[in-house]
């Protein structure tokens, strides 16, 4: 696996939308998160032409790729949010050409898909650090992801990941400026939960979204063999379209009848979004307790034994820390501690 070259404050990234156009619709977060490269990071954010297009081809999405990995001045690619048909994208992408010039790729949720393709391919690419979700969150930079990005863009090597107390994952309209003037309320939280904590395992990372990896195993895209994966720290979390618990059970567990559960080392669970304006009266508690008993149960049947942390704040939810994909990730069970390696 190849670490790409990090960039440094002065640096031109590139703000890319290979999931969807939504930037397009949504000025508020992304102008706020590209103040944020300038102000915060120092450094040069560089749209592309499909990054605010909401009808963007997918041949379109890919020539911005293209473009933003070949030019020698960007260092470091980053997406401007998710959507749900990044998939597609996939057959226009030029393998040579990105394996020519490999670039810190970061991005979340649909954007599972290019950092798998990454990964495949030799690259390790980061989950995590989108434009308008994470770098436009209203208020400020929560603390935990502004240290985690900032380490997974400048610093290489290991890096401690610190558990929250309080987490968010109510969204406020992004066309009103009125949700950016103030910080999102949190709710106190517990920390990790730890099942299986009696091993120590480190290996190369493999994850993202679930339904996202699901998608990609039904197309029969970027999954290989199960013996590739052995030794692998899975991570996966869930999505603002809130899947239910059988559906989140039915998912693993037919990961776990390809062949794939009982490969991997350890599992990183993230915090379940439990809210959504078209879902308001939901049980959070209840939500989030669920969807852990279907993994539990998942796991109990195809790979008893798997050590497993709940709750690790990656994905949707706030705050978020970024994780590599196919860089290394260790999980001390003992120790309760997980490093990740940037």
């Amino acid at each position: 696996m190849i670490y790409p070259p990090k960039p440094r404050p002065g640096d031109r990234v590139a703000i890319v939308s290979p999931a969807s156009g939504a930037a397009g619709l949504f000025p508020l977060p992304l102008e706020l998160g590209l103040a944020r490269l300038r102000d915060d990071f120092g450094l040069v954010p560089v749209e592309y032409p499909a990054t605010r297009a909401p009808a963007a081809s997918p041949q379109q999405r890919a020539a911005d790729l293209h473009a933003a990995f070949a030019d020698p001045a960007i260092k470091a690619v980053l997406a401007t949010i998710g959507g749900d048909d990044q998939i597609t994208v996939l057959p226009h992408l030029d393998e040579d050409l990105i394996r020519a010039h490999p670039k810190p790729f970061f991005g979340h949720s649909d954007n599972t898909n290019l950092a798998v393709w990454l990964a495949n391919r030799g690259i390790v690419a980061f989950y995590g650090g989108s434009v308008m979700v994470h770098l436009g969150r209203p208020g400020a930079l929560h603390p935990t992801t502004a240290a985690s990005l900032r380490a997974a863009l400048f610093t290489p090597g290991p890096h401690a990941l610190r558990e929250s107390t309080a987490y968010g994952d109510r969204d406020l309209p992004w066309d009103d400026p009125a949700t950016f003037t103030a910080e999102p309320v949190l709710t106190p939280a517990g920390g990790w939960i730890w099942h299986q904590l009696h091993t120590v395992a480190e290996g190369p990372s493999w994850g993202g979204n679930l339904e996202v990896l699901s998608w990609l195993m039904m197309a029969g895209r970027e999954i290989h063999a199960p013996d590739h994966y052995d030794g692998t720290v899975l991570f996966f979390e869930t999505s603002e379209e809130m899947p239910p618990a059988t559906e989140v059970y039915r998912i693993l567990r037919n990961t776990g009848e390809r062949g794939l559960l009982a490969r991997f080392a350890a599992v990183l669970v993230g915090r379940a979004k439990a809210w959504s304006s078209a879902r308001r009266d939901t049980d959070r508690t209840a939500y989030t307790a669920a969807q852990r008993a279907a993994v539990l149960r998942a796991f109990a049947e195809y790979a008893p034994d798997t050590m497993i942390v709940f709750d690790v704040d990656f994905g949707h939810t706030d705050p978020q820390v970024v994780l590599p994909v196919g860089g290394t990730i260790s999980v001390d069970g003992p120790a309760r501690a997980i490093t990740v390696t940037y």
